[in-house]
């Protein structure tokens, strides 16, 4: 009894602050910016997809709707990945999770070096570079923030999310250089060996908890650590069951699907070629690529804004109008030098680039109240979904009529549904809202 006495007192004070003079900077600023600086890494490998299609092409004689398999199957695993991602970490931690995704990736970026066949573009960037970068998705960001901030958590949620802008803004140039200037091989190299630099980093600085280093979290109270949690799987696995029998859970994934198709799977993977085949050099069309980076961080910010203040379906149905009609009129914007026409849509669409996510998120919020997360996470996984399918298909039409144009016109047609589909979903009455949050509270989650 005396024994379980002590054990019990020591545990206790493991679990309480440590004494002493309270550091000039919280540590939690650390491990957002370490989280910031990881995130930026990962987006190099979200930058090189789409500057390999006509190298890989030329020197192998791929297909495009081959190479655009293996993008297709990497961003359907960091979507699928992603609803997972956060129960990881809470099974095994951050530290681990972030650092054993780094150097998957780094691998298979490296590994596609020496590759002679397509079946192994598909396993190393389709494979291992999907679930690598799925597990450093928004779940991370998410985490990082809810375990380690109190104050200025929209701030910082803020920062994490541009840190992947960020990240395209830096990579896709300079990959674009390296490309045109030294070949795919080099350009491949660099972002696998920043995902190593970052490696040393993730694992001496990054904590998976305040309670590890005796620290509340940022503008909070102390709270012990919990114990690893074992069921956050089978919860989401639940709440994607339950969700999937409602009618708005499937217009919001088919809205989500059909904005993932027209950014990621078109414009992140198909612009720099399609550009390419009008003339226009790879540098010069990966950096109007990586503008839209830094207006997808405006257009996001102003988005919330809008979002607090008017209905989130009509502001969908206007985001994806207006991008139907500009991908309309993208064929007749390529012109093998930039002028201000294609320089105005590249600002439109960066505004409208992920402008779609506030919204989309109060609708998945008014839905399903305490389980809008995860249920956010499960619409996340359909619009990387949409994009592998645009991806894959958007190459096999490039090889069957010769250019992009039929893609664009079919992608500015899929808006327009996606803007009808917004306008339909139903606002979710108040009883069953709290219905369901009663109903999440009973089974103890």
């Amino acid at each position: 009894m005396t024994e379980t006495i002590e054990s019990a007192a020591q545990d206790g004070d493991r679990q309480r602050p440590r004494a002493g003079r309270r550091p000039r900077i919280h540590r939690a600023w650390i491990v957002a910016a370490v989280t910031f600086v990881t995130i930026i890494g990962g987006a190099a490998f979200n930058s090189l997809p789409g500057l390999l299609i006509d190298p890989l092409h030329t020197e192998f004689g791929w297909s495009r709707g081959e190479i655009g398999l293996a993008v297709s199957i990497d961003l359907a695993l960091y979507g699928l990945t992603a609803p997972f991602a956060a129960a990881l970490m809470d099974r095994f931690g951050i530290r681990r999770v972030v650092a054993a995704a780094l150097t998957m990736v780094a691998a298979g970026a490296l590994a596609s070096v020496w590759m002679t066949a397509s079946w192994q573009l598909m396993l190393y960037w389709g494979l291992l570079v999907g679930l690598g970068t799925g597990s450093m998705a928004m779940a991370f960001a998410a985490t990082v923030t809810n375990r380690w901030f109190v104050a200025r958590r929209g701030l910082v949620t803020g920062v994490l999310t541009a840190a992947g802008a960020s990240g395209q803004l830096v990579f896709l140039p300079l990959c674009a250089w390296i490309v045109s200037e030294h070949g795919w091989r080099p350009a491949s190299v660099t972002v696998a060996l920043a995902a190593l630099v970052v490696v040393p980093l993730v694992w001496l600085l990054m904590r998976d908890h305040p309670a590890d280093v005796g620290l509340a979290p940022y503008g909070g109270v102390y709270v012990a650590k919990p114990a690893p949690a074992r069921g956050a799987a089978r919860r989401a696995v639940k709440v994607l069951f339950d969700a999937a029998r409602t009618g708005p859970f499937w217009l919001l994934a088919g809205t989500f699907a059909i904005c993932g198709a027209s950014t990621n799977g078109l414009i992140r993977t198909h612009f720099v070629p399609s550009a390419h085949d009008r003339g226009m050099p790879i540098t010069a069309a990966a950096s109007l690529l990586a503008v839209i980076g830094v207006f997808d961080v405006i257009g996001t910010i102003f988005s919330g804004w809008l979002t607090d203040r008017f209905d989130a379906r009509r502001l969908l149905a206007v985001y994806y109008a207006l991008r139907g009609v500009s991908l309309l009129f993208l064929p007749m914007l390529m012109a093998p030098d930039v002028r201000p026409p294609m320089v105005f849509f590249i600002v439109f669409y960066g505004l409208d680039w992920v402008a779609t996510v506030p919204p989309t998120l109060a609708l998945c919020r008014e839905q399903y109240g305490d389980d809008s997360a995860i249920v956010f996470g499960w619409v996340l996984a359909s619009h990387q979904v949409g994009a592998a399918v645009v991806a894959f298909l958007g190459g096999v039409a490039r090889d069957v009529f010769g250019t992009y144009d039929v893609v664009w016109y079919a992608s500015g047609a899929l808006c327009a549904v996606a803007a009808l589909m917004a306008l339909v979903i139903r606002r979710a009455s108040a009883p069953a809202a709290e219905a369901r949050a009663g109903s999440t509270a009973s089974d103890g989650t």
